[in-house]
């Protein structure tokens, strides 16, 4: 039984500004995606890994891509206009590859640990799915615009991160079976009635969306001792 992982590297990403989508943009020499690719290939356990683009990207991911020799690494697939969307397609793309587990990751989220893959993978022994999260620590307020309301309770609150892995069959079948978006693919596989188990998350595994997730990156790579004095 195989384990492979689908990175979604297809959204637009454009919030940070420029033309380039986030996935794509340098992080201390090398893309985000790049370093998320790199991360699950490190490790032996993984046996496929294919990534999900943009169908306008496909020369930037190559160039992101490029040196990267691995047998394991699979030529990309097209993805759709949602998320959900390119999911599906990725998940097709594996379904004659003899493909037991999957991990889904998103490209957004390049400094994954090693442990929380391994963690999620072996969750996949006991149960349909599981996902790598943190427990919500912060207090929580409603609001009305900007005028605080009512606390709410944090208790059994969690901040979803990626991988969220499952057992490949039950998904693409669960992914096949859903009409319109999800908020991820945990909520896919709920909707279908699989159990799901939440394994500890890190806050290393951050996703970058803003310009101060891209000075935070920066900063995870001096920690790892990867970086340089100034960001790319």
């Amino acid at each position: 039984m195989l384990s492979s992982v689908l990175i979604v590297a297809a959204g637009r990403g454009h919030r940070l500004g420029g033309e380039i989508p986030k996935q794509f943009l340098p992080i201390g020499g090398a893309s985000s995606l790049r370093r998320s690719v790199e991360a699950f290939l490190a490790l032996a356990s993984i046996d496929l890994l294919r990534v999900v683009i943009h169908p306008d990207d496909q020369l930037l991911c190559e160039q992101a891509l490029a040196g990267i020799d691995d047998r394991r690494l699979l030529a990309p697939v097209h993805g759709g206009s949602t998320r959900a969307q390119s999911v599906r397609r990725g998940l097709e793309s594996f379904a004659e590859t003899g493909t037991g587990k999957i991990l889904i990751h998103d490209a957004a989220r390049p400094f994954i640990p090693a442990t929380v893959i391994e963690a999620v993978l072996e969750a996949l022994d006991e149960t349909e799915g599981a996902f790598a999260a943190l427990p919500v620590v912060d207090a929580l307020w409603s609001a009305e615009g900007n005028q605080a309301i009512a606390p709410v309770s944090r208790e059994g609150l969690w901040r979803a991160q990626t991988p969220q892995g499952f057992h490949f069959d039950r998904i693409l079948e669960a992914h096949r079976g859903h009409a319109g978006e999800a908020h991820d693919d945990v909520a896919v596989a709920r909707t279908a009635g699989m159990a799901v188990r939440i394994v500890e998350g890190s806050e290393a595994n951050f996703k970058i969306t803003t310009a101060e997730d891209l000075d935070r990156a920066q900063a995870e790579l001096l920690r790892l001792g990867q970086g340089s004095a100034r960001p790319d």
